[in-house]
C-alpha cells in the first residue's frame, strides 16, 4: 500500500448515532459495503468500494450524539510532533495523540477558525486503498469564516506551498505538498449564502459515476440537497447533507465544463 506524504489527506470517517442507517444510506448512494464492526475500537466499521478500504463509520462517543460530521485525516510521520505544531500555530488539540492498536496513531485538532481536522500516523493501516475513482474520496476543502487564520495555520503544521485563485470575486486557495502537481487541500471563504450559525468545517468530496443519479438516490433516502448539481472545470458536483446531518459532496470528474481557473503563488 502507498505511503502518504506528510500533509496528504489519507482517511475519512464519521460518527453516526444510527450506524445501521448510515451504512444503508452510503451503501445505496456510494455503493459501499461494510466490514465487521471492531468492538474493541468502539464498533469502528470500515467501508469498502470494490473491496478496497475508502472510509469508516463509528457510533458517537458519549456526549457527542447528534453531531454527525465527516472528519478528514492528514498524514503525519510523527503525530506527537504534529500535535505540538498545531498548538504552536494557534490551533486547539481536541484529542492528544492516541495509539490505535497496531493500526496507527491518531489525533484530533481544531484549526483557529474552528474546522476540525484529524492527524494520522500510519501503522498497519496506511489509509485509503482507493481514491479519485467512483465510490471513494477525491477532494476536500476547508470552508472558513476567517480565511486569514486558516491560511496562516496550515503551512506552519504541514509542508504546504500556497496558491490562490486569480479571481478577485472568489477567495479560494489551494495547499500543495512541495512541487506536487496535484493540490492536497482547498480553502474557501464562507460567504453570505451560508447560514449565519454555520461554523467553519471541512467539506469532503466523494467521486461518483453520475452526479445527478447520486443526488437522486441521496434525496430519495432522506438527504437534503444544499447546492447543485453544477458543472465546473473540475467536474459536475453537488453538496448534500445526509439524513443525520453530515455534510459532503459528490462529484463526477469525467463531466467537466469550462476552462481551469488560473492559480498564482499566494
Amino acid at each position: 500500500m502507498t505511503e502518504f506524504p506528510e500533509g496528504t489527506p489519507c482517511w475519512v470517517d464519521a460518527m453516526f448515532s444510527d450506524l445501521e442507517g448510515a451504512k444503508h444510506f452510503y451503501g445505496d448512494v456510494l455503493g459501499w459495503t461494510f466490514g465487521e464492526s471492531a468492538g474493541e475500537y468502539g464498533n469502528y466499521t470500515q467501508a469498502y468500494s470494490e473491496g478496497k478500504a475508502v472510509a469508516a463509520v463509528v457510533p458517537p462517543m458519549p456526549g457527542a450524539e447528534g453531531q454527525s460530521a465527516w472528519c478528514l485525516y492528514l498524514a503525519s510521520r510523527d503525530a506527537a510532533a504534529t500535535a505540538e505544531k498545531v498548538k504552536a500555530a494557534g490551533g486547539e488539540l481536541l484529542m492528544e495523540p492516541m495509539q490505535v492498536g497496531d493500526f496507527g496513531t491518531m489525533a484530533l485538532a481544531k484549526e483557529p477558525s474552528g474546522a476540525v481536522l484529524g492527524v494520522w500516523q500510519a501503522g498497519r493501516h496506511q489509509g485509503f486503498e482507493k481514491r479519485g475513482e467512483p465510490g471513494s474520496y477525491v477532494w476536500a476543502e476547508i470552508f472558513t469564516r476567517d480565511p486569514d487564520k486558516t491560511d496562516a495555520f496550515l503551512p506552519k503544521v504541514f509542508p504546504y506551498k500556497v496558491q490562490k485563485m486569480a479571481d478577485e470575486h472568489i477567495d479560494f486557495k489551494v495547499f500543495r505538498i512541495g512541487d506536487n502537481a496535484n493540490p492536497a487541500l482547498g480553502r474557501m471563504k464562507m460567504g453570505e449564502d451560508f447560514p449565519p450559525d454555520m461554523t467553519s468545517y471541512v467539506n469532503v468530496y466523494f467521486a461518483v459515476a453520475d452526479c445527478d443519479a447520486a443526488v437522486k438516490r441521496a434525496v430519495d433516502r432522506g438527504a437534503k440537497l444544499q447546492f447543485g448539481p453544477m458543472d465546473t472545470p473540475y467536474g459536475r458536483f453537488a453538496a448534500i447533507t445526509d439524513p443525520q446531518g453530515a455534510n459532503f459532496s459528490v462529484i463526477d470528474m469525467r463531466k467537466t465544463e469550462g476552462e481551469m481557473p488560473q492559480m498564482q503563488d499566494a
